[in-house]
């Protein structure tokens, strides 16, 4: 019995020891690695939006923040929180608004994912571009910094039947919109996660929409989550 628990302390210790000497070299550990994510803080997501943020026509929990949510709990990250303020239909100005009506709580993870209803009612452009920027600016500071804040692009619409009759223009003023996000998001150094080409490249086809034929379907939704993954890893790895 003594000479099982001799050999058990020295297995500890040497372990132990092991994980002191990979630390002091500066080197990754699957044990340094776990450690590191139990001792990060719990994540809070916030996730701003329209209809593409919700999931319109699909479950809650097949919405692309909720199953980011869950692939990071797969991923030995602990989750607190994700929360969405969204609704369908929603421009910038609404999102504002609707920001600026809720009581938010503590978060250190935003998403921001809006434009294309100003791009469908037709409003300026101009005004886009000031209340986008101040929707990025308002998302930096509830997430309390730029690193914990990435933005993904709109997806085009263009390509479903809804928006069929229209196809070109739609996707000329899709680039146009997301060219600014782009570039106003490498001007705040903040992350942004093209989807757009994923919505090109699965239009119509069977499965990629829901039932109006307009929204994207949750395995969708999940291809847009692979995309979007691994830059949420690397912010929160950071």
């Amino acid at each position: 019995m003594r000479e099982m628990t001799y050999k058990r302390l020295f297995t500890l210790t040497l372990i132990f020891g092991l994980f002191i000497c990979t630390s002091c070299m500066n080197q990754e550990s699957p044990v340094e690695d776990e450690l590191i994510k139990i001792m990060n803080d719990p994540v809070k997501f916030l996730a701003l939006g329209d209809s593409y943020t919700i999931g319109q026509g699909v479950e809650e929990h097949k919405s692309w923040p909720v199953q980011i949510g869950e692939e990071l709990k797969e991923n030995n990250f602990e989750v607190q929180v994700v929360d969405i303020i969204a609704q369908t239909g929603w421009a910038t100005n609404d999102l504002i608004n609707g920001i600026e009506n809720t009581e938010l709580n503590d978060y250190n993870l935003v998403s921001l994912l809006i434009g294309v209803n100003n791009q469908f009612q037709n409003q300026s452009f101009g005004i886009f571009e000031f209340e986008f920027t101040t929707l990025l600016n308002k998302s930096i500071e509830i997430a309390g910094s730029r690193e914990r804040v990435f933005v993904v692009s709109i997806p085009d619409y263009g390509v479903t039947p809804f928006g069929s009759g229209n196809s070109e223009n739609i996707a000329e003023e899709i680039d146009m919109y997301n060219n600014f996000i782009s570039n106003t998001c490498d001007i705040f150094e903040v992350s942004f996660i093209c989807i757009t080409e994923i919505s090109r490249n699965l239009g119509d086809s069977p499965g990629a929409l829901v039932q109006d034929k307009l929204h994207p379907s949750a395995s969708q939704y999940e291809a847009w989550t692979n995309e979007i993954l691994p830059v949420v890893f690397k912010i929160l790895d950071e």
